[in-house]
């Protein structure tokens, strides 16, 4: 079992239900042996994860091109019990610019009156 990535950005491939992959980079902080990521609960990567766990880390750029080798992983939703702890590995791997968006985005759902979870936290274990 290879260990995940630890970079600011890994490539994180989720899979469609035809198996076609799509790559997509995202920030993911270091929790322990495994790695979480925070994103919009209404993003592709957030509905393929719901009919398949199965997905591949890679480091990699801000545009996405990958900078080193591709690991097998599994990926969970954190549940609303464990946040507190997801958030805090967030906090502590990209501070500030963590804290910004973290904070503009549930003035900006505020302000708008959306009802719902405007952002899911996903979990990356080793495969």
């Amino acid at each position: 079992m290879a260990p995940l990535p630890r970079s600011e950005y890994v490539s994180l491939t989720t899979f469609r239900r035809t198996g076609v992959p799509v790559a997509t980079p995202v920030w993911a902080a270091p929790d322990g042996d495994s790695l979480v990521v925070w994103t919009r609960a209404d993003s592709g990567k957030v509905k393929r994860l719901r009919h398949t766990s199965r997905v591949t880390v890679a480091p990699c750029d801000v545009r996405g091109r990958v900078q080193g080798p591709t690991v097998d992983a599994v990926a969970e939703f954190v549940g609303r019990t464990e946040w507190p702890a997801a958030l805090a590995a967030l906090r502590r791997a990209y501070g500030a610019k963590f804290q910004l968006g973290l904070v503009t985005s549930r003035l900006v759902h505020r302000l708008m009156r959306r009802p719902g979870d405007r952002h899911e936290l996903i979990r990356l274990r080793p495969a």
